[in-house]
């Protein structure tokens, strides 16, 4: 698993992680997370996130990543970077609007990294 960030304004990649051992929704939750805050950081609370998994969206709404994935050695730095996302969340309040990125519509999201079959 790995995301990355792209302004859609410029093309360019904000940022990168990975990759690790996980799933693509944790990854998706991670980015997600990730940008708000890097966002909140630079005082922008208006900017639109996309992100085409419903259930990222849903675990940062609720503020609790509910992967089933097996938490094992190799995934357990992941599940303490799951661990510091739900902290951020729990104690930030964010404005930016989350947004379901509409693949049929518009194409694959620009942050994939065009490995789909």
């Amino acid at each position: 698993m790995e995301y990355q960030c792209i302004d859609l304004q410029t093309g360019a990649r904000v940022f990168h992680f990975g990759p690790v051992h996980g799933t693509n929704n944790i990854g998706e939750f991670l980015a997600i997370v990730h940008a708000l805050a890097l966002l909140d950081k630079m005082g922008n609370k208006t900017k639109t996130i996309y992100s085409d998994s419903y259930n990222a969206m849903l675990w940062v709404n609720k503020k609790q990543c509910r992967t089933k994935l097996e938490r094992t050695p190799q995934t357990e730095q992941l599940y303490q970077i799951v661990a510091r996302a739900e902290r951020w969340l729990a104690t930030h309040q964010y404005s930016n609007p989350i947004i379901k990125w509409e693949t049929k519509q518009w194409g694959e999201v620009p942050a994939d990294f065009g490995r789909k079959g």
